[in-house]
Order: structure tokens, then C-alpha cells, then sequence
């Protein structure tokens, strides 16, 4: 029996079983963390995840909340990411919140084995990097959230 024949690929809703029991039960350090926006949503398709802003950057004392979207191809496909709060990073289109693919290689190159959390947790080490880190950001108060039908996602001062 050669190595392919013996993988075993789960399917779409059991991973994503798996990766709401992780989100839930809390991840890591407790800096970033994720879960599904409905829970009557059967396709569990619409995910809310939230970075703190790491220490010693621009972001340090923010509270970044993202839109995650796992369309019928994920995990074969990465989801939609989409920043709510308004940030200015590299790999993040300023008008609308979407992190560009084009940018960010671990969508670019997208692997199934990844994982929400795997994208959040890199997103908070780009957050890190010599070129985003002390990248002036939008002004407190005015933020504006971005439109989204289950209401606004504001940035925080913590």
C-alpha cells in the first residue's frame, strides 16, 4: 500500500467540527481566537476571528476582528479573509478590509492542512514584520466599521 492510498482526508464538515471545538476551547496564548458567527449556520461557512495587537508594534493595545469565509472548497481552498476593524498593513486592501492573497502567501499558496487559526496567527507575526510594524494606523475614533449585515465590528483600546 503506497503512502497516498493510506491517506485519509476528512471531510469539509468534520474539519471544520474540529476547528470550532479548538476555537472554542481557546488557542495558544490567547492572542488571537476564532468561531463560527451563527451557530444554526449548517455549512458552518461564516467565522469571526480577532487578533490582539502584538506588543512593541502599532497595533499594541488593539483589537483587530476579521471575517473568515470557508466556502464549499475549503479547506481544498482558503477561506475569504477580511479585516472588520480598519488596519493599514501590507497585505491588506485599505479600502475594503480583504486580505489580498496576492500578499499573503500562506493563502497564496494554500495548503489543506492549514487552518483558520494557522492564518490568524500568521497574520499577527505579518503584524510583526520590519515592513508593518510601526505602520502609522487609522486614528482612534474614527473608525469605521466595515458593512456587514450582522453589525458593526469596531476596533478597541484595551
Amino acid at each position: 500500500m503506497s503512502s497516498e492510498e493510506a491517506k485519509v482526508v476528512v471531510p469539509r464538515n468534520f474539519r471544520l467540527l474540529e476547528e470550532l471545538e479548538r476555537g472554542e476551547k481557546g488557542i495558544g496564548d490567547g492572542t488571537v481566537s476564532y468561531g463560527m458567527d451563527d451557530a444554526d449556520d449548517i455549512y458552518m461557512q461564516s467565522w469571526t476571528g480577532t487578533i490582539l495587537g502584538p506588543h512593541n508594534t502599532a497595533y499594541e493595545g488593539k483589537i483587530f476582528q476579521l471575517k473568515l469565509f470557508c466556502g464549499k472548497e475549503y479547506p481544498e481552498s482558503p477561506p475569504s479573509v477580511k479585516f472588520q476593524t480598519r488596519i493599514n498593513m501590507a497585505c491588506v486592501n485599505p479600502e475594503t478590509g480583504v486580505v489580498e492573497p496576492s500578499l499573503f502567501p500562506m493563502l497564496a499558496n494554500w495548503r489543506r492542512e492549514y487552518t483558520m487559526e494557522d492564518i490568524l496567527i500568521k497574520l499577527k507575526k505579518e503584524m510583526m514584520t520590519s515592513h508593518n510594524r510601526k505602520l502609522a494606523q487609522p486614528p482612534e475614533g474614527i473608525e469605521e466599521a466595515r458593512a456587514d449585515p450582522k453589525g458593526p465590528a469596531k476596533c478597541c483600546v484595551m
